[in-house]
């Protein structure tokens, strides 16, 4: 399956929304600092999609806030 996700970085707290059914919208407390912002994400979201870390992958936008993730 996948997702278009919004991460916005450097937030006050950690929170998955969901927009519909392919777009989301991720606030992590991380910085955007050597990958740490997007490793908090695919961990806030094996969270909400009750799924091992290992199958989410960032197919598309490792340095942009909006990226395309891949859920297998």
């Amino acid at each position: 399956m996948l997702i278009n996700v919004k991460v916005s970085p450097k937030s006050s707290h950690n929170e998955v929304t969901k927009l519909d059914d392919s777009h989301f919208c991720v606030k992590v407390t991380a910085a955007p600092d050597k990958g740490k912002a997007n490793d908090a994400a695919i961990e806030l979201l094996s969270d909400y999609f009750h799924v091992a870390k290992s199958r989410i992958y960032i197919v598309s936008g490792k340095t942009s806030r909006n990226k395309t993730v891949e859920i297998s």
